[in-house]
């Protein structure tokens, strides 16, 4: 590893996320509900933030490229955790160590170490399994075909598509999205030619309007079908996401995001000055606590920080001369672009609820521990990319 190449830039921007995390979290303590007091999540999360800096130095130490040899290994440990989250969601099994949470199965609670959930730890498997698939194909296949390329996309929804659907049967379909949005990014620097990728995306967005058309012409069968599936879930959250008044169950979470935002104003109302409770203020609707306390100017320099995390992780991406490298820093923007702008724009009504945490800020072990271990990787990968004079 050489020092002299750590992007400090990135090293900064993660380090100021951190503080904003720990901050926002000290101020929201006092505010949660009853049950929720004395859990110190402050002091938590400064523990999740230590450790992650040890395993980003750990990372660090070893070549990135060494991570293709283990690429398997940590997919088919990825896959065994979200199929026994499976079976204890369909067959009652390793109920000891997976709790019923608001009805989902997605975590594991040890009674020394805590909660892990996979899926999270699986957005970076995912990440490392696709570039090393696409890295593998694109050495083989130096001349591209049609045939090459469909054979390449074969592989990405192969190796995507079994996490993908143990996840949203949790059911956690905002995880699913973000996967969804990992395959997409790296679909589009797979060296798939462009005309197969226009083609897909004319697809899913013809897909997509069928949906819509369908539901603005048979709602009550929708509505039914929705609720007799394993996501009766999505009809509420969508519902209260149109119409959060009317609605005012499922809108309820929504409706006190808005008035939290709006009250902070230009300036917002000063430290620690919340007057408007807001559901998981701590995990994920920690935006409105940054907003109502700093107001536009706090949550526009919060945005601004995020602009520049997506910012240095392309151009680490653009810059590594290793085809696999890029494709792993490129799964990280589509990760963490999705990610903030889904979370941001869920607490402003522009899209839908759904229980993503905004990364960095959010209270959360398995997440941060994620995404500070995909930051180590992204560092990695900048030490050891090498510049030459006659390129």
């Amino acid at each position: 590893m050489n020092t002299n190449k750590l992007d400090y830039t990135l090293i900064s921007i993660i380090l100021l996320l951190g503080i904003v995390s720990v901050f926002t979290l000290y101020t929201v303590e006092p505010t949660l509900p009853a049950k929720l007091q004395g859990q110190n999540f402050t002091e938590k999360q400064i523990v999740w933030y230590v450790g992650g800096s040890i395993v980003i130095a750990l990372i660090m130490l070893i070549d990135y490229d060494r991570f293709r040899q283990l690429t398997w290994v940590l997919y088919g440990v990825g896959m065994i955790m979200l199929f026994m989250l499976f079976l204890r969601r369909f067959f009652g099994l390793f109920s000891a160590i997976i709790p019923n949470v608001k009805g989902a199965y997605g975590w594991f609670s040890f009674p020394v170490l805590g909660t892990l959930q996979p899926a999270e730890i699986m957005k970076v498997i995912l990440i490392l399994a696709l570039a090393h698939v696409m890295y593998v194909h694109n050495q083989k296949y130096v001349t591209q075909t049609t045939k090459s390329d469909l054979w390449l996309l074969s592989k990405i929804l192969i190796v995507a598509a079994p996490p993908m659907g143990l996840i949203a049967v949790q059911p956690d379909l905002g995880t699913f999205l973000v996967l969804s949005a990992i395959t997409g990014a790296m679909i589009l620097v797979s060296g798939i030619r462009w005309r197969l990728i226009f083609t897909i995306i004319l697809i899913t967005i013809g897909s997509v309007g069928i949906i819509i058309a369908a539901y603005f012409l048979f709602p009550n069968t929708i509505a039914v079908f929705l609720e007799e599936s394993l996501f009766k879930h999505v009809s509420g959250r969508f519902y209260g996401w149109l119409n959060p008044e009317q609605y005012s169950d499922s809108g309820y979470q929504l409706i006190r995001a808005m008035m939290a935002i709006g009250s902070g104003q230009l300036f917002g109302k000063g430290i620690e000055m919340m007057q408007v409770f807001v559901p998981e203020r701590h995990t994920d609707m920690i935006f409105t606590a940054v907003a109502e306390q700093f107001g536009f100017i706090g949550s526009s320099i919060v945005v601004t920080l995020f602009f520049l995390l997506i910012y240095r992780l392309i151009h680490i991406a653009i810059q590594s001369n290793d085809s696999y490298g890029s494709y792993i820093v490129t799964g990280m923007v589509g990760m963490f672009a999705f990610q903030i702008f889904q979370n941001i724009g869920m607490s402003i009504q522009l899209l839908p609820i759904t229980g993503l945490p905004l990364p960095f800020l959010s209270y959360g072990g398995s997440s941060t521990l994620t995404y500070l271990m995909a930051i180590g990787i992204a560092l990695n990968i900048h030490s050891r990319t090498k510049s030459y004079m006659f390129e």
